[in-house]
């Protein structure tokens, strides 16, 4: 049984509980005492789903207004850009803030930022899972030694996220992908937007957990019902 979001499991559950509680089937289990006590715990985890989520949306809400607060400087610079949706929150940091042109080291002057930003990931969202994504422009690499864009941008990505464990996020929650010039936000015909495509993503992602009870439930139900 594969991890679920919590989203899919509320919409699965809130499906069978409509099921449930229509038509010939609600006739059917009007008589059945075993199915009143299987809505009531239907009703019950959906209710417990919906309160999680909200719960995890008001933290992840929490961290970007207090990371907006703290970085004001660099977001008004156009250094870090923030953004909070289903996929999770997103801290988007342009190249040249971490690194100098070419290279995939972490340049000492980022280590201010990102130890902010390790402060409230550990403290704002303990427990959520971390992905950190690295993209650059489409223009050919030609004297700095990688193999090619895709490269430069998962060696990137891999060296902010070593940054993250050596400096206190836990390893089982971190996970590293280059995308190189494949995922642009803008258009790479300018150089502004060539710069806006040149960034690494910090995602802090929304919960998932495994719901195998949950899963069984339902395929039990399924069964009854056929």
């Amino acid at each position: 049984m594969h991890s679920l979001k919590i989203s899919a499991v509320l919409a699965s559950l809130v499906v069978m509980l409509s099921m449930l509680t229509s038509g010939c089937a609600l006739n059917f289990y009007k008589q059945s005492p075993r199915s009143k006590k299987q809505i009531q715990e239907l009703e019950a985890k959906i209710s417990d789903l919906e309160a999680q989520r909200r719960k995890e949306q008001e933290e992840f809400e929490d961290a970007r207004n207090m990371m907006e607060k703290r970085l004001m400087e660099e977001i008004k610079g156009d250094k870090i850009s923030l953004r909070l949706d289903e996929a999770g929150l997103a801290i988007i940091l342009s190249d040249d803030i971490l690194f100098d042109s070419g290279k995939a080291d972490v340049k000492k002057q980022a280590y201010p930022v990102l130890d902010y930003l390790i402060s409230i990931i550990n403290e704002k969202v303990p427990g959520k899972n971390i992905g950190v994504t690295g993209h650059t422009d489409n223009v050919p690499i030609k004297f700095s030694g990688w193999k090619s864009n895709w490269e430069l941008a998962a060696a990137r990505a891999t060296n902010v996220l070593y940054y993250l464990e050596n400096n206190g996020v836990s390893p089982q929650r971190l996970s590293a992908t280059g995308y190189g010039e494949h995922r642009p936000i803008v258009s790479n015909d300018t150089a502004a937007g060539r710069a806006k495509n040149r960034r690494v993503e910090i995602v802090i992602l929304p919960e998932f957990t495994e719901k195998r009870e949950g899963a069984e439930f339902l395929e039990a139900d399924a069964d009854v019902i056929k």
